[in-house]
Formats: structure tokens, sequence, C-alpha cells
């Protein structure tokens, strides 16, 4: 059984930083102690001056496979994961074809033992007429269950009100939901379009705008209330939104927010100069949004950061603004960016590990992950914040070879990732071509 001693890391965990000694002995975490003496045939690792972390946990990826494998896949988009310091991650359903049964939810997660470097987990898409499979999803093994409320394509757009109340009264898993309304986007085109003949990407976040995006997440909240659903909202862009949801502890909430990493980076000052390489949905939108968005991280309105990873090839963002996809990747520089906000003084080292490991192990009850316990599972990554890292498309591991941060030097570095104890990734090298990873598993009693 391999055993591992990481000495002198600065551990960053349960709102502490602490100077301690970790040893890993086959998948899990077995001591920490302020000084362990090597044993004999241990791999001693001296981490002096860096910090570790428990593993990123993404709840939201779009990983392309099966059916868009010319975009990424489960093996090469969870490798640039695992480069970027996520070690478990949660995928969406809008593949092809889309994840709308539970046998193809479960041929998912068969790919994924074979191919995938991080530790996963998928979600079944709703549909207008999938209640029945959506009642078959088992707490224990299965994540969630993704509504696209509005502005989504193919089947899984949900907007029948009596759809949207029998899935948010009968779901047995957590409901995670895009929030943006159809008809305000249809509404808010027309609009522009009185103005100007062709729109452009500098109109993208005045096309899905913040009531757009209210609209849509208050009916949600709505739902989740009257039904009392366990509810996630993914990526909040609006200050408007954070008036939908509670300040405090996540361990208290049924209805929580996320914000992803390029909603606090970018904003529609960018578009100029990065075009269709940052169109997303929902829409990077203005410096206030983005603002409010930090502070209400540092409140506890805002629950977890996550990526919303979405490659898509670089000849497909060449194209009009109209037709260009939408979506970027962003799962090897997501904790970068976190860490950057960090050094900026924005969150602090502590926060910054609550959102994006502690909060979303809560919240979806994951077993034995997101912390450094004794006995969980090492799921770590260690951080030189004291090296950057300075990104370009050459050294970007997505499978679409480019990234919007090209150009970018981050303010610390990646310097290794371990999965289930095994080190998966060591300082730029290439990334275990073992495949250690694990389905993720979730505490049912927690979830209730």
């Amino acid at each position: 059984m391999s055993a591992t001693l990481i000495k002198r890391a600065k551990l960053v965990n349960e709102g502490k930083v602490i100077e301690a000694d970790v040893r890993i002995v086959g998948q899990r975490i077995e001591k920490i102690a302020a000084e362990l003496t090597a044993n004999k045939g241990e791999t001693v690792i001296d981490a002096a001056g860096h910090y570790l972390l428990p593993g990123m946990i993404d709840d939201q990826v779009h990983f392309r496979e099966p059916g868009l494998t010319h975009k990424g896949s489960i093996a090469t988009e969870s490798r640039a994961a695992v480069a970027g310091g996520i070690t478990s991650y949660m995928e969406m359903p809008n593949v092809n074809p889309a994840t709308t049964t539970i046998e193809a939810l479960e041929a998912k997660f068969a790919i994924a033992s074979e191919h995938s470097v991080a530790n996963y987990s998928f979600y079944l898409g709703a549909t207008e007429d999938n209640l029945e499979e959506i009642k078959r999803l088992d707490p224990q093994y299965h994540c969630g269950v993704k509504v696209f409320m509005g502005a989504s394509t193919g089947d899984l757009l949900v907007e029948h009100p009596e759809a949207l109340d029998a899935i948010f009264r009968d779901s047995p898993v957590l409901i995670v939901t895009h929030c943006e309304s159809s008809p305000l986007i249809a509404e808010n085109r027309r609009t522009l379009l009185e103005q100007k003949s062709v729109l452009t990407i500098e109109d993208h976040p005045r096309l899905r705008d913040a009531e757009a995006c209210y609209a849509s997440s208050s009916y949600a909240v709505e739902l989740a209330k009257k039904h009392g659903s366990n509810l996630h909202v993914l990526h909040i862009t609006t200050e408007k939104e954070l008036s939908l949801f509670d300040a405090g502890p996540i361990e208290n909430k049924q209805i929580t927010a996320e914000a992803c990493v390029h909603h606090l980076w970018f904003s529609h000052q960018d578009y100029a100069q990065l075009g269709n390489l940052i169109k997303c949905n929902p829409a990077i939108k203005y410096p206030s949004d983005r603002d409010a968005l930090l502070s209400a991280l540092n409140s506890n309105k805002i629950d977890i950061i996550a990526t919303d990873h979405a490659p898509h090839t670089w000849e497909e963002k060449q194209v009009d603004y109209d037709v260009a996809p939408a979506g970027l990747p962003l799962v090897q520089h997501a904790l970068l960016t976190v860490l950057d906000h960090v050094k900026a003084g924005r969150l602090t080292l502590e926060k910054a590990v609550e959102k994006t490991a502690h909060n979303p192990a809560i919240r979806y009850a994951i077993k034995e992950r997101g912390f450094i316990r004794e006995g969980y599972f090492a799921d770590l990554v260690l951080v030189d914040p004291s090296a950057s890292t300075e990104v370009t498309h050459e050294n970007s591991l997505y499978h679409c070879q480019w990234t919007p941060y090209s150009g970018h030097t981050f303010s610390s570095k990646i310097k290794r990732t371990w999965v289930n104890g095994q080190q998966v990734y060591a300082d730029d090298t290439s990334v275990s071509a073992d495949i250690v990873s694990m389905r993720l598993e979730f505490d049912k009693e927690r979830r209730r």
C-alpha cells in the first residue's frame, strides 16, 4: 500500500491555517500532526512555504461526452481539471443524446470509470415528460437533477408550470437550475433589433439581462419554498438576484446559490478584446454585478464557487455573435483565479477553501471528501503562493486547445494534486495515466 508524508505544509482547512504534517496511506489521510517521522519506504515531500488545500469540488462542468467529443471528453477535461486542483466534479446532461434516462446516466458513469482522472458524478436532465425517471434517482449515488428553466436547447428546456411543479414536488435529489427567462430574452431581442440590424457580442448582457435572470431564479425559489424542495441555483450573475438568498451557514439552508469563476473575473468591458471567447449563458455582465457577487461570497449569500466549464473548438467560436456557441474552458485555471482574488484581498484563503471544497461537500452531502481530516479520502492540492503561472494556449490541457486566460500570469502555482491518495499531477509534468478516481457517494440521511 502506497504511503506519502507531506511535511511542513500550511494546511488551509475549516477556517484555519496551521502548519502540520500529513500522512497519506492508501486512499486516505491517516494522520495529521505538528510533526511526523517518516516511515521506511514512505515518499516524503517537503512542502515548506506551500499551502495544502482540500481539492476543489466542481459542481458544474460540461465534459461533452457522449456525442460532442470534438469539443472535449471525460478523459481530456478531467486531466485539465486535476492540473488545476479540481479533484471531483459533477457533470451536466446536455450532451448528445441528452442524459434524460437512468440508462443514459449510468452509461456516463461507465465511461468515467475507465477514463476519468478526477472523482465524478453526473446529473440527470429534466424534461417536461421524464418525471418517472427523476423519481428513480438514488440520493446515495446520484448528485442531482438539472432543470433548464428557460434559454436551453433541444428537449432539456422545462417551462410548463405543471411540469416544473411536479419536479419540485417529487424530486428525491437536489434540484439544480439554470435560470433565465426565454420570453424576456425574446422580448429583449425584439427591442434591440428595433435599434440596430445586427446584434454583436456587446449586446449579450443586454439580451440576457438582470430581469431575465431574476424572473426565472425568483420562480425557482418560489417553487422550492412552496414544496420544501432542496434547490441549488447555479451561476448567479446579477446583483438583483442576490435578494433571493439568505446569508448564513450552508448547513442551515434548503435553498443555496453558486457563482462561477468567469463571472467573478470578467465583465462586459472584456468583450471588446475577447469577443465570443467569453460568450456564455448566463452572460458575463457588469463590474457592479461582479463586485456584488464577490461581496455575496463574503457575506455567505452565495455558497459555492464552481466553473460551468463548457469547451467549444476555436473554429466554432470564430463566427458571428448570434450563431457562436456559449461556453468557455475553465477547469485548469479556475482555482488559480480564486487564489488571485485572495492575493488581491477580495477573499480570504479560508473563505476560498470554504466555497470551493467544504461547501460543495456539505451541500451535496458527499461522503468523506472536501476537508483535510483523518480518515477522509486524500483529495488534496499543494499550492506554491510565491510562484507564478503564465498561461498560454500551448500549455493549456483542454482538448479545444485555447483558454480565455491566455496571456495572463496568475500569482500562484498548482504544484501537486492527489486523488484518492495517489499523486495525479506534479508541477507541469504530464497528468498520470493511472485511473484512481471513484464515483462520488452521498450521505442519504444528510440529504433529506
